[in-house]
């Protein structure tokens, strides 16, 4: 096939840090150029890619830019401009690039990467038969507008290869993510605490809202069992995975998928997640880790980390969550669209 992959056009892919979009992006378009289709990528300049790389702004935008509507408009066109050289178009982009990619008469297939809100379901049940929808996980899925047309649900995947497998582990608790309420790093502070042990936390404030819920609800419980780290490159960020006790996942929305469970189960690192969004499909409760409702029973499910399986959490992870299971999803689904053509919109919602 003859695919396009239009990428966010705010980071390379893949991304030097933060970039869970990026990291999935830069995993298709490889993994589609190794599976022999001819594969095109949508991306800021400097992306490393095996697919041909097509930089439709030629920069990289600053930061201060994220979420700008003009670029994203402008990076979304230039892809679907070139729509008649492809037998279909993935687009990973946001509202704009949806909005768009709506007006092309090409097959193409739109992931979901984000959360359905009010604003969202405004849009999506507008455009509601122009693309094929792909969720990140069922429950994203059940949370969208009931005539959205599906294509199906493909989980996000990693790179196995980049993580390995300790069976040895410290006596450390570790929480990894941005500082926000949704993210609740206050919430694992106090779960460690009361479970009595250290907790390592690389956590970013990017924003004047992160900064301020940091220095409100995080900076009061900091003390000499918390270890405060920045923002983690993929080496810190695996060995971390690697040694950890346990992770501390204390989501307090409906997060579609949660890429850092699948990385630490990976490394046969027990997750201990909040029951919120995709957690009760990602993790195996009482197999790869512990699905909880609480501060208490976070800090109790950490006395019972040591009695799970890490290679039982590692084959979780190949089977379900791994690049080749995203690739192979993926694959299923172009196969499933192009073939229906002008039959389509029969497809059975999955």
């Amino acid at each position: 096939m003859r695919i396009a992959v239009i990428a966010p056009p705010w980071y390379a892919v893949p991304p030097s840090g933060y970039g869970g979009i990026e990291w999935v992006v830069a995993l298709l378009a490889d993994g589609l150029t190794e599976r022999a289709h001819q594969v095109t990528l949508f991306a800021p300049p400097g992306s490393q890619t095996e697919a041909r790389l097509v930089p439709p702004l030629g920069e990289v935008s600053s930061e201060e830019l994220i979420g700008d509507p003009w670029y994203e408009a402008a990076h979304a066109i230039s892809a679907y401009d070139r729509a008649g050289e492809f037998d279909l178009l993935h687009d990973h982009t946001g509202p704009v690039g949806a909005s768009i990619g709506a007006m092309s008469d090409a097959p193409t297939v739109h992931t979901l990467h984000g959360p359905f809100t009010d604003q969202t379901r405004m849009l999506y049940r507008r455009i509601a038969r122009r693309h094929w929808f792909v969720a990140i996980s069922n429950s994203q899925q059940a949370m969208g507008p009931p005539n959205l047309r599906w294509a199906g649900v493909v989980y996000n995947g990693i790179p196995l290869d980049r993580y390995w497998l300790q069976e040895d582990k410290e006596d450390f608790l570790f929480f990894l993510g941005r500082a926000d309420e949704e993210k609740a790093p206050h919430l694992a502070i106090q779960a460690a605490r009361r479970a009595g042990r250290r907790l390592v936390m690389c956590v970013t404030t990017k924003n004047q809202r992160e900064q301020a819920y940091w220095a409100e609800q995080v900076e009061p419980l900091l003390g000499d069992d918390v270890e405060v780290r920045g923002e983690c490159d993929q080496t810190q960020k695996t060995e971390l995975l690697a040694r950890a006790a346990g992770l501390l996942f204390p989501i307090q929305w409906p997060e579609p998928f949660g890429l850092v469970m699948a990385e630490a189960m990976a490394c046969g690192t027990p997750v201990i997640a909040w029951r919120n969004g995709s957690v009760p499909e990602v993790i195996g409760d009482g197999e790869t880790g512990f699905v909880v409702d609480s501060v208490e029973e976070m800090a109790a499910a950490v006395d019972r980390v040591g009695e799970l399986d890490p290679h039982v959490m590692r084959a979780r992870v190949k089977e379900r969550f791994s690049a080749e299971a995203m690739v192979a999803g993926y694959e299923r689904i172009y196969q499933r669209v192009l073939a229906r053509g002008d039959e389509a919109s029969q497809l059975d919602r999955t």
